[in-house]
């Protein structure tokens, strides 16, 4: 095993960071979850990664997007996500993606990967994303958050959740860094459950916290 990843073991053994190594994972959306997303993968070693997003770094990203800096403003964010990885873990692949998950482009990005992340903030480019992969047998990851609260699950193939992404209403509680951070841990270790095929992902359940008050429950996921 590299030495860099030799804290990994034991939680993680030898051939399970090979698996690791082999794997591909779409991370859809470099903002606020996807950075952190991409981050802890590429630090655990996942080997191939694909960050997709159309978006660039603006000043109101400075608060809670772990690649936003003054010296990245105005660059898009796939961009900063794959010289970010040269510089902490050189032996894991970026594909950078600067463009937005759109029914034109769903089913070509998603192509040939093991498992998709969605961490978008678009409803609809949510249900897109979820459909593409379902119609290509990949599971899903899901996360989202809304000022102190966040709730993350996964899709299975077959499986759908619109009443979860239908859109919403009501003023924004906005998007605090803690809160990216924990939902974000969360994506990356159930992506990582799925890859090596451990037990306990979050299918058919949704974890939800709140860390202003600091309850974290699993509730039934009711799919269609």
């Amino acid at each position: 095993m590299d030495a860099r990843y030799e804290r990994n073991h034991p939680a993680i053994s030898r051939r399970e960071q090979e698996i690791l190594a082999s794997s591909r994972v779409l991370v859809a959306g470099c903002g606020g979850l996807g950075c952190y997303i991409l981050e802890y993968l590429g630090r655990v070693g996942v080997g191939h990664l694909t960050a997709a997003d159309g978006d660039v770094f603006t000043e109101s990203n400075l608060n809670r997007q772990l690649y936003s800096s003054s010296e990245t403003l105005g660059k898009p964010k796939p961009l900063a996500a794959a010289e970010r990885m040269k510089l902490v873990n050189p032996l894991v692949a970026v594909q950078p993606v600067c463009e937005y998950i759109t029914e034109a482009s769903a089913e070509r990005l998603i192509s040939g990967h093991d498992v998709v992340v969605d961490a978008l903030d678009s409803g609809s480019a949510r249900l897109i994303l979820a459909g593409a992969a379902g119609a290509s047998g990949i599971p899903v990851v899901s996360g989202a958050i809304s000022g102190w609260r966040g709730r993350v699950f996964v899709l299975m193939p077959g499986e759908s959740a619109e009443a979860l992404w239908d859109g919403g209403a009501g003023p924004s509680a906005g998007n605090l860094c803690f809160a990216a951070s924990a939902a974000a841990s969360v994506q990356a270790a159930e992506t990582v459950k799925l890859l090596l095929n451990r037990g306990g992902v979050l299918s058919g359940r949704m974890l939800e916290f709140d860390l202003l008050s600091g309850l974290w429950e699993e509730l039934p996921l009711i799919l269609q």
